[in-house]
């Protein structure tokens, strides 16, 4: 399973040889992204709001939806405000700092609703103009270490990871030799259901490494804290299109219902947490074009290939970076992340990924001053 990155780069050449550029990137009247290159420097202001209206229900209905947690060099919180017709409040929940905002509404209370307008602030992050660094306290740094339910560090996730880096000589060295392993092995399935669940040892021990960005991302963060090295998933939002003419890296700010996106971070000592997205590598290639990109080399890919490790564009917001998740007042002990809205009845819980009598809607609006 391990293998040494002039291999791996001379396996990305032999693979691109072989693949054809789709017409539409053979048309000389149409410009086919090959720029990825996001530089920090400039902010960008977005008003996200989330309406949910409960149509049916059974008794007693909940509602949780996530709120920006995030307070760092790359993006901040400036106001939260709500409405709605139940009982409703801002949550934060003590283990992760992880915010949400909980509403509750009692069997009278015909058409339920909440909504939630969040104003942040996001740029862009790049490996060249890294973050001013803040070095974290042992404590911190040891929580994103630990194993979780879908994440263990032990097993089968241990032994990848040892294979993987077993010719690295410096953490730098062993997250690239993960990055470039999951980006070489894991793939985008379209047919997984909102942006998976993450489930890294099932994953590794089936020998399927196709899922979407919670999946794919996950694997990463995993591997990563296997061999000591501080990740975490950071779960968000796409707000808008991509400056770089990604349409799979964008957002469309009118309709952002399926535009949930987990990202990774990494810390390195000399750093601080630096950003990684292997799992938008892996969609860029199955979905960019009509055609599977299977090679990272790929005129459209290498750009993000590249530019994914140690960066990503502002035009995402992330909501939080808890694993195994205790919302208040829910019927199920924990949830794996907060990244969908999610509701419940007293006939149990909605569907957060296609939901009927659950409707919500998601909307951003850039704020140009």
């Amino acid at each position: 399973m391990y293998f040494k990155r002039r291999h791996f780069l001379q396996t990305l050449s032999s693979a691109m040889a072989a693949v054809q550029l789709p017409l539409w990137a053979q048309t000389t009247n149409t410009i086919s992204p090959t720029e990825f290159a996001p530089k920090a420097g400039q902010w960008r202001t977005f008003d996200v709001t989330t309406r949910v209206d409960i149509l049916k229900k059974t008794g007693t209905t909940r509602v949780w939806l996530p709120v920006p947690s995030l307070n760092t060099a790359w993006q901040k919180t400036l106001a939260n405000s709500h409405s709605s017709n139940g009982n409703t409040r801002i949550h934060k929940d003590v283990f992760e700092g992880t915010l949400m905002l909980f509403s509750e509404f009692d069997a009278t209370v015909d058409k339920p609703y909440v909504e939630i307008t969040s104003r942040v602030v996001t740029q862009n992050r790049s490996w060249e103009q890294s973050e001013p660094f803040k070095s974290e306290h042992p404590n911190a740094l040891k929580h994103f270490t630990r194993s979780t339910q879908l994440i263990p560090t032990d097993g089968i996730v241990k032994t990848t990871a040892l294979q993987i880096t077993q010719s690295a000589k410096t953490e730098v060295d062993k997250v690239r030799a993960i990055y470039d392993w999951v980006v070489l092995h894991a793939w985008r399935e379209p047919k997984v259901k909102g942006c998976g669940e993450g489930d890294v040892q099932t994953m590794l021990e089936s020998g399927n490494l196709g899922g979407k960005c919670a999946d794919i991302n996950a694997l990463f963060v995993g591997l990563c804290r296997a061999v000591g090295i501080p990740a975490r998933d950071v779960y968000g939002l796409r707000l808008a299109p991509s400056a770089f003419g990604y349409k799979e890296l964008s957002g469309k700010p009118e309709k952002l219902q399926s535009a949930q996106h987990c990202r990774a971070e990494v810390y390195l000592n000399d750093k601080g947490w630096v950003a990684m997205d292997p799992a938008d590598v892996a969609k860029v290639m199955r979905q960019e074009t009509p055609e599977w990109l299977r090679s990272p080399e790929h005129a459209v890919v290498n750009p993000v290939y590249k530019g994914l490790f140690g960066g990503w564009e502002g035009n995402w917001m992330g909501f939080n970076t808890a694993h195994d998740l205790a919302l208040p007042q829910f019927s199920r002990k924990r949830i794996s992340f907060l990244m969908y809205p999610i509701a419940e009845d007293d006939e149990g819980r909605m569907n957060s990924y296609s939901p009927d009598d659950f409707q919500y809607r998601i909307t951003s609006k850039e704020i140009n001053s």
